[in-house]
């Protein structure tokens, strides 16, 4: 395990999925047979796949001796990123 800011991070799978889910209650009927369709919203998806991808690609070094006051050379949007994600409780601590 990787520690950052004095934590280890993941990225909640089910958690994105359950996020980008449209629930559509519209039964298709295909060849006598009943299926619900379930779609996903393509522009959360394309953002929350944007901030991910910009927290994996993240290249400043942190200095984990500090802690938290080490977080102050990281990129805006990497921060932006990283809060978005976590109040949106797709990154989850350990």
């Amino acid at each position: 395990m990787l520690k950052f800011l004095g934590e280890n991070y993941y990225i909640d799978i089910n958690e994105l999925e359950s996020q980008v889910t449209i629930v559509d209650n519209t039964k298709i009927v295909l060849s006598g047979e009943t299926k619900n369709e379930d779609q996903i919203s393509l522009p959360r998806f394309e953002i929350f796949k944007s901030l991910i991808e910009v927290i994996l690609t993240e290249r400043e070094d942190i200095d984990e001796g500090l802690g938290i006051h080490g977080a102050k050379d990281l990129t805006i949007p990497f921060k932006i990123a990283f809060n978005t994600l976590l109040i949106n409780k797709i990154l989850k601590t350990l």
